[in-house]
């Protein structure tokens, strides 16, 4: 075990003028822009760029939050890098992190010390990028992180309800990152090292650059294959045109072997690069291996905690990537669905460094990643997977070819548990539930399922079991992306049982959305209906919120989902969302005239019998139910809600 060590200044990348003078250095190779807060650990993007390139030997410094409503000196304080300046809007998107799914603007910024708002502008990475090249137009601007790999390509933000470009040409960047970014920043700068212009790098995977083709040509690249998707004029003009570019996206996004993507955008073309293979186990190790301080820079020692580092402070990620493919989920998108796992020996390293922190207490709050449980998931032949275009590993099915072996995850489990200082350790990440389901996952060990369900359920879950099955309509469930409701029945079946035979008293909390495309009024008075009858009065709730790049939101804005063309409706209007919002609250007093006139209306009485009671407390105590306070909240986005940040919650009105 190691020993805790007290941290220098000097442990974090520098901020200030002043702490780069304190390192003695001159000049900087590269300055990143955030929108975040810096909290120097290996679940904040930011602080991963900055320390991958801190590990290829340049010198580094990054400006958190720089104000862009004064005279702009945070832009100009650290001069000119000699290799190029970098910006991202940090963690999640801003719009998100701004706003609400009603579009009201939040309270909190759990980015910020103390939950702050105001410290990050609205499409951060365009409104920083574009001051730099104001400012140093002979610079080259490299913009990444979660805003920017969403918003490559022509995509609809919800927050203007407009159709935008690709962010290339609204931040006027050089160049842009998508996904994680250790490998095309490593090959980047070998390039840069080796005195190639930054101008000429044109063909680096998982990069996407806009060319003028009366300046210059578009380099042809061996053995890539090319694919031109309709123009941004072309989308702008009709919907049907827009949502069918989006089928061409998302396979080629998730393919091994992809061809590049080409869009004009007026006189440019934009040119999307293949991305690179999945990380391996030594490459994604290294990464998670570099010398974090965990901890937030100290010039927010006085400014108050800030929020997302206190949830994640005590927890460890274990992978990245996800198979799950769901209709309006980033996750995929952005970290790919090839999942990209961490040696145990890495992991416990990690553990080993948490559990001396002075404030640790014994407790893992996670041991998780975008979904708990895809831990060493993959092709048992990689050349099938080679040759794969589906967007999802485990929809409609679970793919014959998928090795879902839960063993190395409860074997990991353990070893963790093993740890002296370690008293316990949670699984706060969301479980996908319908993998533990043996008439779903049929070439699993059925056992083995059972030894993880019950490995979790005794050891890592705090009163609490949170799972999505997200809807209860078969058909809104197949254009999401998920499994039918059937098998949620089921996985509550074997969980009952373990929690009788095991005497846990645990609760499951299942999570549900309402206004998804495809999710008419009767879908959620079914919705209502079918939980109520399971014992539930559901508290984990909120509204669909359209985000860039995933099907979803394609479908909402154009009407048309973008694999069959055919034309799908959406809940649109704040009246239509708050009528299907509703439903989850049946039990309220003040909505029972309501629903009982609407499902009369639509000629559903057997739905008002089941939802309204002659009583409700005799409903309760034949239950045997506690009322669960409810807590809606629609600040939670799909990409993040499951494993990463909780916020405060807001009654509609």
């Amino acid at each position: 075990m190691q020993e805790t060590k007290k941290h220098q200044l000097t442990d974090w990348l520098p901020t200030t003028k002043r702490e780069v003078k304190i390192r003695g250095w001159e000049v900087l190779d590269v300055i990143l822009f955030s929108g975040d807060a810096y909290v120097d650990h290996p679940s904040f993007g930011p602080a991963v760029i900055g320390r991958i390139l801190e590990s290829y030997g340049l010198r580094v410094a990054i400006v958190p939050q720089p104000s862009v409503n004064d005279n702009l000196q945070d832009f100009e304080k650290l001069g000119k890098p000699r290799l190029f300046f970098a910006a991202t809007g940090g963690c999640m998107d801003p719009m998100v992190s701004n706003y609400t799914a009603s579009k009201k603007r939040r309270d909190k910024d759990a980015y910020t010390p103390n939950g702050d708002k105001g410290f990050r502008p609205d499409y951060a990475t365009s409104v920083y990028s574009k001051i730099l090249k104001e400012k140093f137009p002979d610079v080259p601007v490299l913009i990444g992180g979660i805003e920017a790999s969403l918003r490559r390509v022509t995509h609809y933000d919800y927050w203007s309800d407009k159709l935008l470009p690709t962010i290339l040409e609204t931040s006027k960047a050089d160049m842009l990152v998508y996904g994680m970014g250790e490998q095309p920043l490593r090959e980047i700068v070998e390039l840069l090292q080796k005195g190639v212009p930054f101008s000429s790098l044109k063909n680096i995977k998982q990069t996407a650059v806009l060319i003028n083709e009366k300046e210059e040509k578009i380099p042809v690249v061996k053995n890539w294959e090319d694919v031109e998707i309709n123009s941004h004029e072309a989308c702008l003009a009709d919907k049907k045109t827009f949502a069918s570019n989006f089928k061409v996206i998302e396979q080629e996004s998730n393919k091994l072997k992809a061809r590049r993507i080409f869009q004009k955008v007026g006189e440019k073309t934009l040119v999307i690069n293949p991305p690179f293979p999945t990380m391996t186990e030594a490459e994604i190790d290294g990464s998670f291996d570099l010398p974090y301080t965990r901890l937030p820079h100290p010039k927010y020692d006085k400014r108050g905690p800030i929020p997302a580092f206190e949830m994640i402070k005590f927890s460890i990620n274990i992978h990245r990537g996800c198979f799950g493919g769901c209709s309006f989920c980033t996750i995929s998108a952005h970290q790919g669905k090839f999942i990209a796992s961490r040696s145990q020996e890495s992991i416990l390293k990690e553990v080993d460094k948490v559990a001396n922190m002075p404030d640790f207490k014994g407790y893992l709050s996670d041991i998780g990643g975008p979904s708990a449980n895809m831990y060493q998931m993959k092709g048992k032949v990689q050349e099938i997977c080679d040759k794969c275009v589906a967007p999802s590993c485990i929809s409609p099915v679970i793919c014959s070819n998928l090795d879902t072996s839960h063993k190395p995850l409860t074997e990991l489990y353990q070893a963790v548990d093993k740890h002296p200082k370690v008293k316990k350790s949670f699984i706060g990440s969301g479980i996908r539930h319908d993998m533990l389901v043996p008439e779903f996952n049929k070439n699993a060990d059925a056992k083995e399922l059972d030894a993880y369900t019950e490995e979790v359920m005794t050891k890592h879950v705090s009163g609490r079991l949170k799972v999505a099955p997200e809807h209860t309509s078969d058909p809104v469930l197949k254009l999401m992306r998920k499994p039918s409701f059937t098998y949620f029945h089921k996985f509550k079946e074997r969980f009952d049982k373990i929690n009788l035979k095991k005497k846990l008293n645990l609760q499951l909390i299942p999570y549900f959305i309402s206004s998804h495309p495809a999710s008419e009024l009767e879908d959620m008075a079914n919705l209502a209906a079918e939980t109520k009858d399971m014992g539930f009065q559901l508290e984990q709730v909120q509204g669909f919120t359209p985000t860039p790049m995933t099907v979803a939101t394609v479908i909402y804005y154009s009407g048309y989902h973008p694999y069959t063309l055919k034309e799908v409706r959406t809940p649109k209007t704040r009246q239509e969302k708050l009528d299907q919002h509703k439903f989850f609250f049946w039990y309220k007093k003040e909505n029972r005239k309501w629903i009982k006139d609407k499902l009369t209306k639509v000629g559903r009485s057997d739905l008002v019998n089941r939802l309204l009671p002659n009583s409700e407390t005799s409903w309760r105590k034949k239950k045997d139910l506690k009322p669960v306070k409810h807590t809606f909240d629609d600040a939670i986005p799909f990409n993040r809600r499951k494993n990463k940040v909780k916020r405060s919650s807001k009654k509609r009105r």
